[in-house]
């Protein structure tokens, strides 16, 4: 099946009918997808408000992880109240585990209000999940929201594909890093290389926007962060979650394109532009339209600054 892209909102192209997206059902990678998301504790309200001006590309308001048991239900009513009205940036929520007896109130509650963009989903599994999850939040209208999928587990991991596929309504997977190292019982960061790579694998199969990378979670390190960050953009993840404001404009540096690296873009487009097939520059690169498809979303992404 067809989606669209990670851009909170985005429309998918109708899908190819062997289910394997072809060049027709990938979208435009130069239209640029979100580069940081911020996580907000939903029993926090004021923090939300706060966190919707701090400059994220896309809020999350968790209702999960970030929520103590007995602050649960406070969580979905505040959340409910401050996304009745349209926000000034897309808004997602990321609802309780799916399997659990939280999750159909979460939804029942959230996924059709004027303020929230998109639905995460924790801890997903199988496709069937994912498909549950469309049904039950469609519109009578048609179209449900969008949703993207966290996997969390060894199982989430081998099924990436088949999850990433699951239904025109899934706009993005990504991994949650801190269930999944638990799960695998890794302790070195390393570890995780052939999970990161997997999943950036099977977003791009299934036509997916690159995933964003796991949260770093000490928010002081910021030099850590940039570090991981770079190997990040080296195993083809595109932006980052967050955990505090402090860390936006770090990952955001971290994944915009250097001085240079604009500069060689440019050369190709031109190049390009000039000549029609592939071609070897004056410096000896080899161009073609591979290359090309990369320098355009270079710029796209330089167009941010």
């Amino acid at each position: 099946m067809r989606r669209g892209s990670g851009a909170p909102g985005a429309s998918g192209a109708p899908a190819a009918a062997s289910g394997v997206p072809g060049a027709a059902d990938v979208p435009d990678v130069s239209a640029t997808p979100p580069l940081t998301w911020l996580y907000v504790p939903g029993d926090r309200p004021r923090t939300v408000v706060k966190a919707l001006g701090a400059g994220a590309d896309v809020v999350v308001v968790d209702l999960e992880d970030a929520v103590a048991p007995d602050r649960k239900e406070y969580a979905r009513a505040a959340t409910a109240e401050l996304l009745g009205e349209p926000q000034p940036v897309p808004v997602h929520v990321r609802v309780n585990d799916l399997d659990g007896p939280l999750a159909a109130a979460d939804l029942a509650a959230v996924a059709a209000l004027p303020g929230v963009s998109g639905l995460r989903l924790p801890k997903v599994t199988s496709p069937a999940q994912v498909v549950r999850v469309a049904e039950r939040t469609a519109p009578a209208g048609g179209g449900a929201p969008a949703l993207y999928a966290l996997l969390e587990s060894a199982l989430g991991v081998e099924l990436a594909h088949a999850i990433a596929t699951a239904h025109p309504a899934l706009r993005g997977i990504a991994l949650g890093e801190a269930d999944l190292k638990a799960d695998l019982g890794v302790r070195d960061d390393a570890g995780l290389d052939w999970p990161r790579s997997r999943v950036v694998v099977a977003a791009r199969a299934a036509g997916l926007a690159p995933p964003p990378q796991s949260v770093h979670p000490d928010t002081r390190d910021l030099v850590g962060l940039a570090a991981s960050c770079a190997r990040g953009r080296a195993l083809g993840f595109l932006g980052r979650a967050a955990i505090h404001p402090r860390q936006l404009p770090v990952i955001e540096r971290a994944y915009l394109p250097t001085r240079e690296e604009i500069e060689q873009a440019e050369t190709v487009v031109a190049a390009a532009a000039a000549e029609q097939g592939a071609q070897a520059l004056a410096d000896g690169r080899f161009v073609d339209e591979a290359v090309v498809v990369a320098a355009r979303r270079t710029l796209s992404l330089a167009h941010r600054r």
